[in-house]
């Protein structure tokens, strides 16, 4: 099924995912709050990629969302646009880094819930997923549509339909989904936990997973 996807920021990570899924044949809405910076990366990816503003993207309708920017700005976003993302999915692939994110970020790794639960209560219309947070920017471009050296990706899901997406929008693009269950057991994936910052090929994330659980 292609999509429309709306990418909430266009850095390292938001730019390359929206690249590939517009190469995968998607419809993508790059966002900025000064969406004339982004012509250089719009210009020739295809007719399919735009260049937006952050409210424009949110009132477009998209397929999906996906939550590419500074942690620090989940606040403010979900305030702003919260009548514009109800009942659609949410894919958050950010990370809470207290050293850039101040203490909301250092609040949220010390909470009892992890990153992807605060991101859901913040946009609690909307159906959260969480994926692409763990892996690289340099690595996410270098395995895309890598067939020879192919990696999984992790993520967690808060019911079927952001589930069914998450894995869609993985494969499309050249990578293994691996579901690790709801976004109650999506800590291991936040910042200094056990599945950040790994780039794996599926069996090998998949026993990491498993050891992991029998701990």
């Amino acid at each position: 099924m292609v999509m429309i996807i709306g990418m909430i920021g266009s850095g390292n990570i938001g730019s390359t995912l929206g690249k590939n899924w517009a190469e995968a044949g998607h419809h993508v809405m790059f966002s900025s709050r000064h969406p004339e910076e982004l012509n250089q990366l719009v210009v020739g990816i295809g007719s399919n990629v735009k260049a937006c503003s952050i409210k424009d993207v949110f009132e477009a309708d998209a397929d999906v969302y996906v939550l590419a920017m500074p942690f620090y700005a989940i606040d403010k976003l979900s305030e702003l646009y919260a009548g514009e993302y109800a009942d659609t999915t949410i894919i958050d692939v950010t990370n809470p880094y207290p050293h850039r994110d101040g203490d909301m970020a250092k609040e949220v790794l010390d909470a009892n819930y992890n990153a992807s639960e605060y991101t859901a209560m913040k946009f609690g219309t909307a159906k959260t997923a969480k994926a692409f947070n763990t892996i690289p920017a340099d690595d996410l471009d270098k395995f895309a549509f890598n067939t020879k050296e192919k990696v999984a990706i992790p993520f967690a899901a808060q019911d079927e339909m952001s589930k069914k997406i998450s894995e869609q929008l993985i494969s499309d693009i050249g990578f293994d989904p691996v579901y690790i269950g709801n976004l109650s057991d999506s800590r291991i994936m936040d910042p200094n936990e056990d599945l950040y910052g790994h780039t794996l090929p599926l069996k090998e994330l998949n026993d990491k997973i498993k050891s992991l659980r029998q701990v």
